[in-house]
């Protein structure tokens, strides 16, 4: 399993002094998280992609070329993506270049979205947000897989003869995990590619991700990709340690009461038993993690978030000692047992390009339309199978 951290770039205003961080300080403290986590032996960071007050994390491959740039062995994501609004020209450019950059140290989480004003201030229609999701994805596939893209469709402008460059690292794209909140078509879309489905965990109830992440497996194995157990899955989760649990209620409550996301609704202590949310000692941030198989199953990437709602960076940086020594070395052990040899590992860049070679010397590989559903059928196809999960 891969275990690292997740950031939104939100800058809040610290309830208990009052004192709000600059955009400078904040966005240099996502980056102190970042060589903070590599330090401490987590294998992951990923930043956010947010273009409005009061986040920061406009320009994620900026963020994460540089945060490359000073770290050796972290694997750099995004939470998320936005494949709604952003070109996928723009992102194959993009992505592919930081994938050159960071020595293939990356992958992406691509998502709609939770800000509806955005889609207009980048020229498109909350309305089409599945049909975008959809379309955009599937030209964005195509870019990294072809070397020469003829294509049209709906919502830009056609392309002729068009290459995407660089070609990405090793002729083989980042691994892609779609990232949902509450959408099935996301689950769907990512069954239907048999990438990464990645849960949020934060906000909802564990009834609710065991069903997403349920959908989502029993597609992947529908669609040919594998058993159901094989599907790559991903969780969020939150989590605010101290050396004992009552140090750790008693310093969280008033960030979480203020927090812009959940504040001033529930009480932290019905947030914590109706959501995800941990906040105590690192034995019971142990133990909660420990039981999120027991709904999804054996998974791949846990990502925490732990630098929101005014934390001074201070404070998040001794989460991430706690995170490192005390928290990951257990979970790692834990998880480890009695997950079956069949179930795969996290992807990694050097995995797919081994599983990649196979391929190529494999004889009876099917050709690219069934392998990568890069034909424009492919749209329609999965157009039509996002639909499915309205009836679940």
């Amino acid at each position: 399993m891969q275990f690292g951290v997740f950031t939104v770039g939100d800058v809040t205003v610290d309830p208990t002094t009052g004192r709000e961080p600059t955009e400078h300080e904040r966005i240099k403290a996502m980056v102190a998280i970042a060589l903070k986590a590599e330090e401490v032996g987590l294998d992951v960071f990923a930043s956010g992609e947010h273009h409005n007050p009061p986040f920061v994390p406009s320009s994620p491959t900026t963020m994460l070329g540089y945060v490359a740039a000073k770290t050796e062995r972290l694997l750099l994501s995004t939470a998320t993506t936005l494949i709604t609004t952003n070109d996928p020209v723009k992102i194959a450019e993009d992505y592919a270049m930081l994938q050159h950059l960071a020595d293939g140290r990356v992958d992406l989480m691509m998502g709609r979205g939770n800000t509806g004003p955005v889609y207009p201030w980048f020229g498109q229609d909350i309305r089409n947000g599945i049909p975008l999701t959809i379309e955009n994805y599937d030209l964005l596939r195509r870019l990294w897989r072809e070397d020469v893209v003829n294509w049209q469709g709906k919502f830009r402008t056609p392309l002729q003869g068009f290459t995407s460059t660089p070609r990405p690292l090793d002729g083989v794209p980042p691994f892609v995990w779609h990232g949902s909140i509450r959408s099935p078509e996301v689950a769907e879309q990512a069954a239907y590619y048999g990438d990464g489905f990645f849960a949020n965990h934060i906000f909802w109830p564990k009834e609710h991700t065991q069903r997403m992440v349920g959908l989502y497996r029993e597609r992947f194995a529908h669609y040919g990709h594998g058993t159901a157990d094989q599907a790559i899955v991903g969780l969020g989760g939150q989590v605010f340690m101290r050396r004992n649990s009552q140090d750790a209620v008693r310093e969280f409550r008033p960030y979480f009461d203020n927090a812009p996301v959940y504040g001033h609704g529930p009480s932290l202590e019905d947030f914590s038993s109706q959501t995800p949310l941990t906040v105590g000692s690192p034995q019971q941030v142990i133990d909660r993690t420990l039981t999120f198989r027991e709904y999804v199953g054996d998974y791949q990437r846990q990502l925490f978030l732990l630098d929101h709602a005014g934390l001074p960076l201070k404070t998040v940086l001794e989460q991430l000692d706690m995170l490192g020594e005390e928290v990951v070395p257990v979970l790692r052990r834990e998880f480890a047992i009695g997950r079956p040899t069949h179930v795969p590992d996290a992807p990694t860049h050097a995995s797919l390009v081994e599983a990649a070679a196979s391929a190529a010397t494999d004889s009876s590989t099917t050709d690219g339309a069934a392998t990568d559903g890069s034909t424009a059928d492919s749209v329609d196809s999965a157009a039509d199978a996002a639909d499915a999960p309205a009836a679940v």
